[in-house]
């Protein structure tokens, strides 16, 4: 038998440890302090995990409208950046033509659809690495690519423009005019295909395109596709504008997006993943503006 407990004054026995000793008072007020410690972290992180579980559910509900908020002008998600880039690098390099005009058309109710300025500049640098003479245009809207482009190509060179819309293109004409360039352009007004259709019948035609912009219907971008590969001439490029549309690519089903944007966002994703398999082109996308997808054609 171990031996008998002892009592204190107040006739209670102490609570024993392991040993059968009595616990310091230091030691049973670290014990305290530490259950204490423990108890106030475990309730910390719980609070942590409600509040994380709680921001999930929110960015859950709030993926599809954070789509909605990409701007047509550019994909970048601080427009902050984006006005850095614009006053930099952009607006100090346009051309006063080409200003003049991107301000007028910032009046036009259908402003949504011209082409960016930052996109502006990229396509007349661009033609003017690869020495572009002979170019075509699918949809003109008021003119700021085509001027773009204008500006960019040979005195000699040529722009063959369509777009359904003869007055919006009219109503950036005259700065066309007094920029000295529209002597490079033949506008067609009407739907593009029966255009294209009728260049394509004449073999003199295949090939003959150095650059070709596209920044027109969505839904006929295929069609569009399948004509001008015929059209670009081997090592010449084919520009297809919006294949990012609007981020919506990356949409979730159920993202509240404007009507235009969910009827054409399947026209644009169908197209890309054609572009991406097509053997005769080199592909690159890039997100310039709305997104832009080059392709050089290689036979």
């Amino acid at each position: 038998m171990g031996p008998s407990p002892t009592f204190d004054q107040s006739g209670t026995s102490p609570t024993p440890d392991r040993g059968g000793k009595r616990f310091p008072i230091q030691r049973k007020l670290k014990l305290a302090q530490v259950h204490k410690q423990r108890k106030a972290k475990r309730k910390k992180l719980f609070i942590s995990r409600v509040l994380a579980m709680a921001t999930n559910t929110q960015e859950q509900q709030s993926q599809a409208g954070r789509h909605q908020e990409v701007g047509h002008k550019s994909l970048l998600q601080s427009d902050a950046l984006y006005q850095y880039i614009l006053e930099t690098s952009v607006y100090p390099r346009e051309p006063e033509p080409m200003k003049e005009l991107r301000e007028l058309t910032a009046k036009h109710p259908w402003n949504l659809m011209t082409t960016s300025a930052d996109e502006g500049q990229f396509l007349n640098m661009l033609l003017k690495l690869i020495n572009a003479k002979n170019t075509m245009e699918i949809g003109v809207y008021t003119g700021y690519s085509l001027l773009a482009t204008a500006l960019a190509i040979p005195d000699d060179g040529k722009i063959l423009a369509m777009d359904v819309n003869r007055e919006n293109y009219e109503l950036g004409l005259p700065v066309i005019q007094k920029a000295g360039v529209a002597h490079k352009i033949d506008f067609k007004e009407g739907p593009a295909l029966p255009v294209l259709d009728q260049l394509v019948e004449d073999e003199k035609n295949h090939g003959s395109f150095d650059f070709i912009f596209v920044d027109a219907d969505k839904d006929n971008y295929l069609n569009y596709h399948k004509r001008l590969i015929e059209l670009v001439k081997v090592g010449g490029l084919i520009g297809y504008d919006n294949t990012l549309w609007n981020g919506s690519v990356v949409a979730p089903p159920d993202a509240p997006l404007r009507k235009y944007v969910r009827y054409y966002r399947d026209f644009v994703m169908e197209l890309n993943k054609a572009l991406a398999v097509d053997p005769r082109i080199e592909i690159c996308m890039l997100p310039v503006g709305d997104g832009i997808t080059l392709c050089r054609r290689v036979k």
